[in-house]
């Protein structure tokens, strides 16, 4: 438990640092390009890569990668480093390929994932697409870099290295609200503020995998080309990896599905007069909140506890995968509770606060946190099956996650259909987030069953006990965070100034309030971060 908390503890600090820049970053790009049409288009084009880089490599990462790399640390003569110089050298080749052709096919890209957008909207998405695109190479390179980093033990570098990416677009966000002043449209936007977004966004990833390289080479790995594909275990990658590949396609359709979905809303919406963005902008940016307490927590404890129950099960201690599964479950949990409760009463004073500024008035940011309250709903069923699916591939299985893949995106298309041709427009993309909650709950209580059968047992009744325990504590400081919001929008309305009031107040009493009775309580998880974070601050 304490190794653990101690690296989760690395990876949390970087996480939050990585993710609240990524906020001011957020925030200060949807000042720059607002969250309607022009918005709808860069969050699009910035998408892709990401789809095509999950498609090809990134799935296989936890999947397939990180269980191989440390199976060769363990078993090669030299501890797997030519096979790692090997993998790095055919990922990024690979890649390098296809960041060539999805520019070229950018076009035909962007219309899968935008049915009903304007003619100007698909051109301007497109040109932004084929200047972003080349992120995918960069992705393979940093994203091999970190694996070989984390089963290494040395997870600081790849939590920190986005820092540096944020900071990046924030000074290219900031530099393109100065040459707008806040007034760029879809219309009137040119080829070089297209350009400053475009290459600005690559250029944060590429300074994103140069240090991840930094950090590679100053553990210890030295870099050399190895083209050979006999010894690359291709041919078992492939075995485990089509599921892999197979659960991430899935999971991609599912996403095209919602995307033209979302951006069909934004059209109807605006066709019918609703005055905020009500498109793919405000669900992706709710989305990005939503994931800032599960990048921060649960992404962090996962990414320490995948290594180690991976070297259990290859030794046969499936007591000991048990018990690794059983200590992450419980730190996430006892932050993603409190969060989670917190965020469905504060979702709008956040998003006010982050959002209400330049190109966007109150009335879009408070959309904004409407659906961001929807998805903390989702936020422990969504990070428990994340959990899950770790208990899968540390035991070499990746068909069962496919499968609850397959699931989950039957699940979730269908009751966004239902949302899409039932609700108005301005109400569609909270059906949407609504959907992706109902699916993570039906998802994550079939992957207990199903886990536990496959290792002997997760400890059902323990963890629903903590569960409870956690939620009790929790229900005080919601009711405090409630109250204060309550006093504060009754005596100055909604304001950015109001939300950063109660942020302060409402959340920050709030969480203290959670932590001394979950103290008082004694439930063991939260005293273990009490105790670390009072030792660190009294040396």
């Amino acid at each position: 438990m304490s190794r653990l908390l101690r690296a989760g503890a690395i990876m949390a600090a970087g996480t939050m640092v990585s993710r609240l820049t990524g906020f001011l970053r957020t925030a200060v790009l949807a000042a720059a390009i607002g969250t309607t049409t022009l918005g709808d288009a860069y969050n699009v084009a910035y998408t892709i890569p990401f789809i095509l880089f999950d498609l090809l490599i990134g799935g296989a990462l936890s999947s397939v990668v990180v269980p191989m790399i440390v199976r060769h640390q363990k078993n090669d003569p030299d501890g797997g480093v030519a096979y790692e110089q090997r993998l790095l050298t055919l990922a990024t080749s690979a890649l390098l390929v296809v960041t060539v052709a999805a520019v070229w096919l950018a076009g035909p890209l962007i219309e899968l994932y935008t049915s009903e957008m304007s003619p100007r909207g698909l051109e301007v998405t497109t040109t932004l697409a084929q200047l972003i695109l080349p992120q995918i190479a960069f992705f393979g390179l940093g994203a091999i870099a970190g694996a070989i980093l984390n089963t290494r033990d040395r997870f600081a570098a790849p939590m920190w290295a986005p820092v540096l990416n944020n900071v990046v677009v924030i000074g290219v966000g900031i530099a393109y609200l100065t040459l707008t002043a806040g007034h760029s449209e879809i219309e009137e936007v040119t080829s070089g503020e297209l350009a400053l977004l475009g290459l600005g966004t690559t250029g944060g990833i590429v300074a994103q995998s140069i240090v991840l390289v930094v950090a590679l080479r100053r553990s210890g790995f030295r870099f050399r080309p190895r083209f050979g594909v006999r010894d690359a275990g291709l041919g078992e990658m492939a075995r485990l990896g089509s599921w892999g590949f197979a659960y991430v396609a899935i999971t991609q359709l599912g996403f095209l599905v919602t995307t033209n979905l979302a951006t069909g809303a934004g059209s109807r919406a605006i066709d019918e007069g609703v005055i905020y963005g009500a498109g793919y902008t405000p669900y992706n940016y709710a989305y990005q909140l939503f994931q800032l307490p599960y990048g921060i927590i649960a992404v962090s404890v996962i990414t320490a506890t995948l290594p180690k129950m991976s070297r259990f099960v290859h030794d046969g201690q499936f007591a000991e995968a048990r018990d690794a599964f059983s200590s992450g479950v419980r730190l996430v949990c006892a932050a993603i509770v409190p969060a989670s409760l917190l965020l469905m009463v504060l979702g709008p004073s956040v998003t006010v606060l982050v959002f209400g500024h330049g190109a966007n008035d109150v009335a879009d940011a408070i959309y904004i946190g409407n659906v961001l309250q929807v998805y903390a709903l989702a936020m422990v069923p969504f990070s428990l099956f994340q959990m899950l699916l770790r208990v899968f591939y540390s035991v070499g299985d990746t068909r069962t996650p496919a499968m609850f893949a397959a699931m989950n995106v039957a699940i979730n298309a269908g009751l966004s259909l239902v949302a899409f041709y039932t609700l108005p427009p301005g109400f569609i993309v909270m059906g949407l987030g609504l959907a992706f909650t109902i699916t993570y709950v039906v998802a994550a209580g079939v992957a207990w069953v199903v886990a536990g059968r496959r290792i002997g047992g997760l400890g059902g009744r323990e963890a629903t006990a903590g569960l409870s325990r956690m939620f009790v504590a929790a229900l005080p400081a919601t009711l405090v965070a409630l109250t204060v919001l309550w006093a504060v929008d009754r005596l100055f309305g909604i304001t950015p100034l109001s939300s950063a009031v109660v942020l302060a107040a409402g959340g920050g009493l709030g969480g203290v309030i959670y932590l001394v009775i979950a103290h008082r309580m004694r439930i063991p998880e939260v005293n273990s971060i009490v105790g670390m974070v009072a030792g660190r601050v009294g040396r």
